[in-house]
């Protein structure tokens, strides 16, 4: 019965938050002070599943929020949730269909392991000064869809079929994950990065070592800037024009004093 209860409000949560994200887009700047950053987080990611026969990496595009809390100086707890994420592998073999008792069809075509998680990280992320990040930390999964996807060209159209296996797949999953990353514009822009992601947990109920892995190529985007940073983006957009303006002025110094020196050239000719 606990269970259940934790499960529907995971359930519900993650349903939730989908909405949220779009009115999250819309309080970016009430969301970001001095010590917290808010954004979008999305990508694209490899997935697969060890133990089984495959081993063929499911490509997908995931997307959600984050959260970079300062705890000091330039250590972070970086944490959000991935609302749309998928796990899985990809070109199932014989052996693995045959396991997972999968519908099978007399056409040619490849078969899939699909598993959409929610993904909750939290990382310690430590930024350095010359705008790269390293992260290390748990993350934690929750399991609401899965599904066997057979995919076939028939008749030049595309067939797409579902299979449901969610009651074979273990709900929660929890893992450790890393990457590196840098963030664009000094510090102020869009972030890109890559994480890896390995699960503790049997993705199946009844085989052991099956354990998720999945490579994340990834963008933060800032929602709002807070006050600080709206300050640092003034003073560095008034550096930038202060830059230009010398450089403007040293060109213009230089063509005169070229010009000096040419007509100097000539009047020493003529003398």
């Amino acid at each position: 019965m606990k269970f259940k209860i934790t499960l529907a409000f995971f359930l519900f949560f993650g349903y939730a938050l989908q909405s949220q994200v779009l009115i999250a887009l819309l309080l970016g700047d009430k969301l970001n002070s001095g010590k917290i950053e808010f954004g979008l987080d999305g990508g694209i990611n490899f997935a697969a599943i060890s133990g089984m026969d495959s081993f063929s990496y499911n490509r997908n595009w995931n997307l959600g929020f984050y959260f970079d809390i300062q705890m000091k100086e330039q250590w972070y707890l970086n944490t959000g949730v991935l609302v749309k994420s998928v796990l899985g592998l990809d070109n199932l073999s014989e052996n693995d269909l045959e396991f997972l008792n999968a519908t099978t069809y007399d056409v040619d075509g490849e078969y899939q392991q699909k598993i959409n998680y929610f993904l909750v990280p939290a990382l310690a992320k430590y930024k350095f000064k010359n705008h790269m990040y390293a992260e290390i930390g748990p993350q934690f999964g929750l399991a609401y869809n899965a599904f066997i996807e057979f995919n076939s060209q028939i008749d030049d159209n595309e067939a797409v079929i579902k299979d449901g296996n969610l009651d074979d797949i273990n709900r929660f999953d929890v893992g450790l994950a890393g990457g590196v990353g840098y963030r664009l514009l000094k510090g102020l822009g869009w972030t890109l990065g890559v994480r890896y992601y390995y699960g503790f947990v049997d993705v199946y109920k009844e085989r052991s070592n099956t354990k998720n892995n999945s490579l994340f190529l990834k963008m933060n985007v800032p929602i709002g800037l807070s006050q600080e940073k709206k300050d640092e983006a003034k003073q560095m957009k008034a550096s930038n024009q202060e830059k230009k303006a010398k450089k403007k002025q040293e060109k213009k110094e230089r063509k005169e004093a070229e010009k000096e020196a040419s007509q100097k050239s000539k009047d020493s000719v003529l003398l």
